[in-house]
Protein backbone atom coordinates (compact mmCIF):
# COMPACT_ATOMS: atom_id res chain seq x y z
CA UNK A 1 0.00 0.00 0.00
CA UNK A 2 1.62 3.13 -0.88
CA UNK A 3 1.66 5.65 1.83
CA UNK A 4 -0.46 8.76 0.16
CA UNK A 5 -2.40 9.08 -2.78
CA UNK A 6 -1.57 12.21 -4.51
CA UNK A 7 -1.71 13.87 -6.82
CA UNK A 8 1.99 13.99 -6.71
CA UNK A 9 4.21 16.40 -8.29
CA UNK A 10 8.24 16.39 -9.87
CA UNK A 11 9.98 19.67 -9.87
CA UNK A 12 13.40 19.46 -12.07
CA UNK A 13 15.60 21.80 -14.35
CA UNK A 14 15.00 19.11 -17.54
CA UNK A 15 11.87 20.23 -20.14
CA UNK A 16 9.93 17.13 -20.13
CA UNK A 17 6.64 16.05 -22.31
CA UNK A 18 3.53 14.66 -20.93
CA UNK A 19 3.66 11.01 -21.15
CA UNK A 20 7.24 10.85 -20.42
CA UNK A 21 8.48 8.32 -17.94
CA UNK A 22 10.53 9.83 -15.46
CA UNK A 23 13.17 6.95 -14.22
CA UNK A 24 16.34 6.42 -11.85
CA UNK A 25 19.61 6.43 -13.03
CA UNK A 26 20.31 9.66 -14.16
CA UNK A 27 22.35 12.40 -12.35
CA UNK A 28 20.88 14.42 -9.60
CA UNK A 29 19.24 18.21 -9.57
CA UNK A 30 21.32 18.78 -6.80
CA UNK A 31 24.26 17.13 -6.73
CA UNK A 32 25.19 16.31 -10.43
CA UNK A 33 28.09 14.22 -8.98
CA UNK A 34 25.29 11.35 -7.80
CA UNK A 35 23.58 9.48 -9.84
CA UNK A 36 20.37 8.57 -8.81
CA UNK A 37 18.79 4.85 -7.85
CA UNK A 38 15.56 6.61 -7.18
CA UNK A 39 13.08 8.98 -8.78
CA UNK A 40 11.49 11.52 -6.00
CA UNK A 41 8.21 13.23 -5.84
CA UNK A 42 6.10 15.12 -3.35
CA UNK A 43 2.38 15.54 -2.71
CA UNK A 44 3.17 19.31 -2.38
CA UNK A 45 3.12 21.83 -5.49
CA UNK A 46 5.10 24.10 -3.29
CA UNK A 47 7.56 21.84 -2.43
CA UNK A 48 8.11 20.22 -5.97
CA UNK A 49 8.18 24.53 -6.72
CA UNK A 50 11.53 24.74 -4.51
CA UNK A 51 12.83 21.34 -5.90
CA UNK A 52 12.45 22.91 -9.36
CA UNK A 53 14.04 26.42 -8.52
CA UNK A 54 16.99 24.56 -6.93
CA UNK A 55 18.05 22.60 -9.80
CA UNK A 56 17.57 25.39 -12.10
CA UNK A 57 19.55 27.74 -10.12
CA UNK A 58 22.49 25.03 -10.21
CA UNK A 59 22.05 24.09 -13.73
CA UNK A 60 21.94 27.97 -14.36
CA UNK A 61 25.28 27.89 -16.45
CA UNK A 62 23.61 25.33 -18.70
CA UNK A 63 20.76 27.40 -19.30
CA UNK A 64 18.18 25.50 -16.98
CA UNK A 65 14.88 26.83 -15.75
CA UNK A 66 12.48 25.30 -13.36
CA UNK A 67 10.18 23.14 -14.31
CA UNK A 68 7.30 21.28 -11.96
CA UNK A 69 5.21 18.29 -13.55
CA UNK A 70 1.88 16.77 -11.73
CA UNK A 71 3.44 13.24 -11.93
CA UNK A 72 1.99 9.27 -11.31
CA UNK A 73 3.81 6.36 -10.55
CA UNK A 74 3.90 3.59 -12.45
CA UNK A 75 4.79 1.35 -8.85
CA UNK A 76 5.59 1.45 -5.59
CA UNK A 77 6.82 4.33 -3.08
CA UNK A 78 8.39 5.22 0.03
CA UNK A 79 8.92 8.26 1.92
CA UNK A 80 12.29 9.59 1.38
CA UNK A 81 14.43 9.48 3.76
CA UNK A 82 16.49 12.84 2.78
CA UNK A 83 13.45 14.81 4.27
CA UNK A 84 11.79 12.29 6.66
CA UNK A 85 12.60 10.85 9.71
CA UNK A 86 16.31 10.44 9.29
CA UNK A 87 16.58 14.29 9.09
CA UNK A 88 13.26 15.49 10.09
CA UNK A 89 10.69 13.47 12.45
CA UNK A 90 7.61 12.23 10.10
CA UNK A 91 7.14 13.06 6.66
CA UNK A 92 5.78 16.72 6.83
CA UNK A 93 6.67 17.62 3.13
CA UNK A 94 5.15 14.42 1.99
CA UNK A 95 8.53 13.44 -0.05
CA UNK A 96 8.52 10.05 -1.39
CA UNK A 97 10.87 7.87 -3.58
CA UNK A 98 10.59 5.28 -6.15
CA UNK A 99 12.62 2.81 -7.62
CA UNK A 100 9.80 2.15 -10.66
CA UNK A 101 9.13 5.65 -13.14
CA UNK A 102 6.76 8.25 -12.70
CA UNK A 103 4.77 9.51 -15.78
CA UNK A 104 4.44 12.88 -16.60
CA UNK A 105 0.18 13.81 -16.32
CA UNK A 106 1.10 17.48 -17.13
CA UNK A 107 3.57 20.69 -16.41
CA UNK A 108 2.38 23.00 -13.74
CA UNK A 109 2.87 26.78 -14.23
CA UNK A 110 1.87 27.92 -10.55
CA UNK A 111 3.65 27.49 -7.07
CA UNK A 112 4.86 29.68 -4.72
CA UNK A 113 8.17 31.17 -5.89
CA UNK A 114 11.35 31.28 -4.21
CA UNK A 115 12.94 34.47 -3.31
CA UNK A 116 16.94 34.97 -4.26
CA UNK A 117 18.04 35.26 -0.60
CA UNK A 118 15.91 31.55 0.19
CA UNK A 119 17.64 30.40 -2.83
CA UNK A 120 20.92 31.00 -1.92
CA UNK A 121 20.58 29.35 1.15
CA UNK A 122 19.46 26.33 0.04
CA UNK A 123 22.54 26.83 -2.42
CA UNK A 124 24.78 26.85 0.85
CA UNK A 125 22.66 23.93 2.59
CA UNK A 126 22.90 21.33 0.56
CA UNK A 127 27.16 22.00 0.11
CA UNK A 128 27.18 20.94 3.64
CA UNK A 129 26.73 17.36 5.13
CA UNK A 130 22.97 18.50 5.37
CA UNK A 131 22.78 18.51 1.59
CA UNK A 132 24.63 14.79 1.64
CA UNK A 133 21.46 12.44 -0.29
CA UNK A 134 20.70 9.05 1.21
CA UNK A 135 20.39 7.11 -1.79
Amino acid sequence: MSPDEGPFFHGTAAALVVGELLTPGFRSNYRPEVVMNHVYFTALVDGAGMAAEIAAEIAALRGGSPHVYEVKPVGDFVDDPNVTDKKFPGNPTRSYRSETPLRVVREIAEWTRQTPESLEQWRVRLETPFGEIIN
